[in-house]
């Protein structure tokens, strides 16, 4: 009642899009001058809620883009156009404000959406679910889909030991090196999706 190749194969593709090791750096520059308890919270606010996400349209996914008229690609450019805006803070320090970050719950916004539940993840989900056509696979996608999440809560987790090696200049460093990732990233993710609207033309 397992199909180990569909479980490699899903948590290869979702760990190369949601990234465990890149989202090290954004996390520890997006909750940075937090509790460590807090942070500890969000690490694991931001896999359940990436985790909500990923689960709801893995089983709807279809109906709720057809229902709303949204293609995948236009998913794609919206989730690339946030990102973009949040590196762009990033770059100029503004999230070294407290007054714009403190009643803010970054594990919400960008960290579980869309950084971790992007379009990439969201599609590839969608269609690995579609494919799914016995009870073995199914099972063997959901368990992927359990298991990176385990891993992204893992590496989130334990990356806050980084910061007492790095101190608060380290943080500044990574928090610009973050929002420069974080652009790439967007850019990346508009580029695809414009390039689906014009194959689809």
């Amino acid at each position: 009642m397992f199909d180990v190749a569909v479980f490699g194969s899903l948590f290869l593709t979702l760990f190369v899009i949601m990234d465990p090791p890149g989202i090290t750096p954004i996390f520890l520059a997006l909750t940075s001058g937090r509790p460590a308890k807090v942070q500890k919270r969000m690490a694991f606010q931001a896999v359940c809620v990436a985790g909500g996400v990923i689960t709801v349209f893995g089983l709807l996914g279809h109906q709720i883009l057809n229902y709303l008229h949204v293609s995948v690609p236009a998913l794609m450019i919206a989730g690339g156009l946030l990102l973009l805006l949040i590196a762009l803070d990033l770059l100029t320090g503004k999230t070294d404000e407290p007054k714009q970050t403190k009643d803010v719950n970054v594990a919400l916004v960008p960290l579980g959406m869309p950084l971790l539940a992007g379009p990439g993840a969201i599609v590839s989900v969608i269609l690995a679910v579609q494919k799914a056509d016995s009870a073995a696979t199914q099972v063997s996608v959901w368990a992927a889909i359990l298991a990176i999440h385990v891993v992204l809560w893992v590496v989130m987790r334990y990356s806050l030991l980084i910061i007492r090696v790095i101190k608060d200049g380290g943080v500044v460093l990574v928090t610009r090196l973050a929002g420069m990732m974080l652009s790439a990233i967007a850019v990346q993710q508009i580029i695809n999706g414009v390039t689906q609207v014009i194959q689809g033309a």
